[in-house]
């Protein structure tokens, strides 16, 4: 545990997988796995977001990143298409993309999780150090600083719109978009994420659905809205959705 973990927040932390695919692949997850998503949490997530983001910049000139999460569902089997889960703890996949990497998240997630090479941990010991350091120099620039500073970093929204809708996108797949367009996952503000988890929470589970495999994706070009697309899954499924949607353009920019 103390050579994956890279930095702990107020309520997250940031870490390296078990098994990083890539070397742009890191962790943010729960540090008590109890603790209610609400807007101090919400905040620490988006300031770990912007934290490990300016990192991965730094350190390996990361410039996109896509995200991975699991919501009521736990991957089974081969995985396809998912990072395997490593613990019941509320965690988010970070797949950093930038030139002249060497192979790339959705190349991996393609194959089955036995076969998933990664990343060997004697070849990240030198970028982990690095990222430790420039995450270490990042935290005196943050907006927030405290549990306390967390809550009263909470900004109110304008507008009496909602703050994000869901579009059916086909069988068991939805799409949660930001009502507000902004560039990048670390402009969206704490209500509107509460909002989006709020809106991910009440998809109904019909037919068979147990739980959700989501992907959250950045705009790649203006006019273009943050999107989460939330597959629904099943232990009983016939076919793996995540297939489909690795092959699909928006994601395969993102991943591939």
């Amino acid at each position: 545990m103390s050579r994956q973990l890279l930095y702990r927040s107020g309520f997250w932390e940031i870490a390296r997988p078990r098994h990083p695919l890539t070397a742009g692949h890191v962790l943010i997850r729960l540090s008590d796995p109890s603790t209610e998503f609400a807007h101090s949490s919400a905040a620490d997530w988006l300031f770990c977001h912007k934290l490990v983001r300016a990192a991965l910049n730094d350190v390996l000139g990361a410039t996109r990143c896509a995200i991975m999460f699991a919501h009521q569902w736990h991957p089974l089997g081969s995985a396809i298409g998912e990072p395997v889960a490593e613990s019941s703890t509320p965690t988010f996949h970070v797949f950093a993309r930038w030139t002249g990497e060497t192979t790339t998240p959705g190349r991996q997630l393609s194959l089955p999780a036995h076969r998933r090479a990664g990343v060997p941990e004697h070849e990240l010991d030198g970028t982990d150090a690095a990222l430790r350091d420039a995450l270490r120099r990042g935290r005196p620039d943050a907006a927030v600083t405290s549990a306390d500073d967390l809550s009263a970093a909470v900004e109110p929204v304008s507008g009496s719109g909602p703050l994000v809708r869901t579009v059916d996108a086909g069988p068991r797949h939805t799409v949660i978009e930001a009502a507000r367009q902004f560039e990048s996952i670390g402009d969206i503000r704490p209500a509107e994420l509460l909002a989006m988890a709020s809106a991910l929470g009440s998809l109904r589970q019909s037919g068979g659905t147990s739980g959700f495999s989501c992907v959250a994706l950045e705009p790649e070009s203006s006019g273009v809205p943050l999107r989460v697309h939330a597959l629904g899954r099943s232990v009983a499924e016939e076919v793996n959705p995540l297939e489909a949607l690795l092959r699909s353009p928006e994601v395969s920019l993102a991943l591939l």
